[in-house]
């Protein structure tokens, strides 16, 4: 039998404004939690989600809040240690136990283990208090006391820069200002003899993948016997070996497994994994044992010189790896409330997506253990940026300290997943640098670094890629964005960019995305409306459901959203007046931002890896809201998620005739226009595929001309096929749209259409949609092309595809999981 127990601290807090003298404590449901959380189960305040209600909360992040628990401590006896694990305060915390002061946190992103067996009273009632300061007020109070310090932010107060708090929390262009403070994850009481404090494995799989060889690592405290390793596949034992152990309490043993099963990312191969296990014995049995799930694979982060400049994409097990995916921030602005089925849902959601990488973005958290499990066990990538965002960030010792603790705590925590395939530094300070013209090539010394205007280059150039080589053998980046060599991280030719031409910056058209892409594009993106249930869901007043209402623009953070928004909608379609078209409209635009990116950019990576990737800003929202994310805080999707879904297909075809830029020609129209037909493939081996091309009559419904059938298509494995290049005749009397299927094994495994633009200009000829529905399969046909049938988001109801483009002859048979009622019950929408 085992000596370790651990024992949550789960119930029977309280807690209460310690800036009130005479403030009664209330009771807290459960920790983790934060005060908001708390203070509304109390009905103290609103939802802070609805209306405008933030606003009036916002007094919380002002005040100290205290949370207090009284515990039964169990019965030590004098070879036991006890300690309090404290997984993680929201921020700065002072903790007692018993009136003694235990520690002092001031820092959201670690984990703290307190030795308290001579503070403990044991087999007695203990009080267990945590002091939660201000963290809006604290940052504040850095900012002047550091005034050698230039803190410059986008978003947020630039107090934000000086305390290591998840810094969304002080608002962003997505997302309020909620600023939180609580036990915002776990707290538990540890008792033990000998306690393995971590186990981990470093290791090379050798580049034929026939062998992976290294060693296991447990740490140990107050080893009183001896440590056995264990490697297990699918509980079958692969590797048992005895460890030895040095003076610092590190037990090792080398190992070496033929033939082993590796691990893939999602689409590529198997996401196999070991169960890595380390136990301490001693005379009378277990004294502890520690176990985790991990994955071996052979990763590399491929920068080559080539004909476009420096590539920058992934290879995986010798498997070059297009990262079709998404940025990813929390999901939550109440943490604590996410559990581990919220995660897998999301996770899921993402791989159903045919995505295959997620970027954890730097303005958030270190996600929770169970997004990493989730994400090893689906096949997602995760590029993993360190807490940085938006920034010039300080760096006086203690906080470059703080920031070290952070980062070695994290890298340990995370260093066993197989789906972390790179660290970056943060997220857009190189781009405050730039604009600032803060100083960047005074010296190559970095110590010299700490004395410029730009001091946090020493972070990212210095300090973390050292912790990273150090603890784990993942890539490091130093910025997403970022390209190195003095080039700025505009560039197009190397590093990764954020491609914000389109909605911010010169505000190009979506159409233009092949031409303005770069290496690997790791942000880009349109904003959209969420779906109307959504809406619906924070607008309590219904005089407030119009287009530009104030609750509706509060619930948009974005700068400049209504013209952005309004700029894109009208220059592609026509105007509407009515809530519902409008939020139609503007998640159609979104929709066709994402096909026309995710399309160009993937065709570009059989054409020598000129594109490695693209992940859109961004995936999900922190709160109901209009962003960026084309899944919203409910997890209802938008339009663009199946846009995307179906152009990151196994296989997949393109069609796009050259974009003919009607506001530059002032609306004349040009007849005649050259298009392209290719195939994606992400397969391992070559395949053979037919191809259908139509030319659709969208006033008519009727084919213009005869279709161009190609056969027996050899289909390029992991690449890229040129299939065709033609004209398209198609006048503003008669508009043609183009529509293409890709046919393998004598099954449609993949469709396009390419329509004439600007939508706007196109008749208002409706076609005629005759829906049957056969159990939970919905039979759509139609007599004349119909643009962008989406389909009502319901709760009940897991659509497989929507938001789809129809033209005569060609039924589509739409899987509706879930719904039980009649068609007329289907709400939906289309443009013409």
């Amino acid at each position: 039998m085992t000596s370790f127990r651990r024992s949550l601290l789960q119930h029977g807090w309280q807690f209460k404004d310690g800036s009130l003298a005479d403030e009664k404590w209330t009771s807290v449901s459960s920790v983790p939690s934060v005060v908001q959380l708390d203070l509304f189960n109390a009905g103290k305040i609103p939802d802070p989600f609805e209306a405008t209600n933030e606003l009036d909360v916002e007094w919380i992040g002002e005040r100290q809040w205290i949370y207090r628990l009284q515990f039964l401590a169990p019965k030590l006896d004098k070879s036991e240690e006890a300690d309090l694990v404290l997984e993680g305060l929201d921020t700065l915390a002072t903790v007692y136990l018993n009136r003694r002061v235990i520690l002092k946190s001031d820092n959201m992103f670690i984990s703290h283990r307190v030795s308290v067996k001579e503070y403990l009273l044991s087999g007695q009632d203990n009080t267990l208090t945590i002091v939660f300061d201000s963290a809006l007020l604290r940052g504040r109070e850095l900012e002047k006391e550091h005034t050698e310090h230039r803190f410059i932010a986008h978003n947020g107060e630039t107090g934000r820069l000086g305390i290591r708090k998840a810094q969304y929390h002080w608002g962003w262009d997505w997302g309020p200002v909620l600023m939180t403070a609580g036990p915002w994850r776990p707290i538990a009481l540890e008792t033990y003899q000998s306690r393995i404090e971590d186990v981990w494995v470093v290791y090379v799989v050798d580049e034929d993948l026939t062998r992976v060889r290294g060693t296991l690592h447990a740490l140990t405290l107050r080893p009183a016997g001896d440590l056995t390793f264990k490697l297990e596949f699918d509980g079958v034992g692969v590797v048992c070996l005895k460890g030895s152990k040095d003076d610092e309490g590190v037990f090792r043993a080398p190992f070496s497994i033929q033939r082993p099963r590796l691990w893939y990312p999602s689409g590529y191969g198997k996401q196999s994994r070991y169960t890595l296990s380390a136990e301490l014995a001693g005379d009378h049995g277990n004294l502890h044992k520690l176990s985790k799930e991990t994955g071996f694979r052979r990763t590399e982060l491929v920068r080559k010189p080539d004909r476009f400049g420096e590539s920058f994409y992934f290879r995986v097990n010798n498997l070059d790896i297009f990262c079709g995916g998404s940025c990813w921030i929390p999901a939550d602005n109440f943490l604590p409330r996410l559990t581990a089925d919220d995660y897998r849902q999301w996770l899921q959601c993402m791989r159903d997506g045919n995505q295959v990488m997620v970027r954890v973005w730097g303005g958030g958290i270190y996600e929770h253990d169970s997004f990493y499990s989730i994400c090893d066990e689906l096949g997602l990538l995760v590029w993993q940026d360190f807490m940085f965002a938006c920034g010039s960030y300080p760096v006086w010792p203690e906080m470059l300290e703080n920031i070290k603790r952070e980062a070695i705590h994290n890298c340990r925590r995370l260093r066993h997943h197989p789906c972390v395939i790179i660290y970056a530094g943060n997220n857009e300070d190189y781009q405050i640098q730039e604009q600032y013209g803060l100083d960047y090539k005074q010296s190559d010394r970095p110590q010299d670094w700490l004395k410029s205007n730009f001091p946090a280059r020493y972070i990212y150039e210095h300090m973390l890629p050292a912790v990273v080589a150090e603890e784990t053998t993942t890539a490091y980046w130093p910025c997403s964005p970022f390209t190195g060599g003095g080039k700025p991280s505009s560039d197009l030719t190397k590093g990764d960019v954020h491609q914000w031409n389109v909605w911010h910056g010169s505000q190009e058209k979506y159409q233009r995305f092949a031409d303005i892409g770069g290496r690997f594009n790791s942000e880009f993106g349109m904003a959209s409306f969420p779906v109307m249930s959504t809406i619906e869901s924070f607008v309590k007043d219904e005089s407030e459901l119009y287009p530009s209402s104030r609750t509706l623009d509060f619930h948009n953070k974005a700068d400049g959203h209504e013209r952005r928004i309004a700029t894109y909608v009208l220059e592609n379609f026509r105007n509407a007046a009515d809530l519902e078209t409008w939020v139609y409209l503007t998640q159609l635009t979104q929709s066709e931002t994402m096909l026309y990116a995710y399309r160009d950019w993937r065709r570009q990576w059989g054409h020598s890896r000129k594109c490695g990737g693209a992940l859109v800003w961004q995936l999900n929202d922190c709160w109901p809201c209009s962003s960026w994310a084309i899944v919203d805080y409910y997890r209802r999707k938008k339009p663009a998620y199946y846009a995307t879904k179906r152009i990151l297909k196994p296989v997949a075809i393109g069609i796009r005739r050259k974009h003919h830029d009607w506001s530059v020609c002032h609306a004349r129209p040009v007849n005649t226009l050259p298009f392209d037909v290719w195939v994606m493939s992400n397969q391992a081996q070559s395949v053979k595929g037919n191809l259908e091309v139509r030319f659709v009559s969208v006033r008519f419904g009727k084919d213009t001309r005869d279709p161009l059938i190609y056969e027996n298509i050899d289909i390029t494995s992991n690449g890229t096929t040129e299939v065709l290049q033609d004209t398209v005749d198609s006048s503003a009397s008669d508009p043609i749209v183009l529509a293409a299927k890709l046919f393998v094994g004598g099954e449609c495994i993949s469709r396009d259409f390419d329509w004439p633009q600007p939508y706007k200009y196109l008749p208002l000829a409706v076609g005629t949609l005759k829906m049957e529905l056969d159990r939970q399969s919905l039979r759509l046909s139609t007599d004349k092309p119909i643009k962008g049938i989406v389909f009502e988001e319901r709760d009940d109801i897991a659509l497989i595809d929507n938001g789809i483009d129809l033209v005569p002859g060609d039924d589509r048979v739409i899987d509706l999981s879930g719904f039980k009622g009649r068609v007329d019950e289907l709400r939906w929408k289309s443009l013409i």
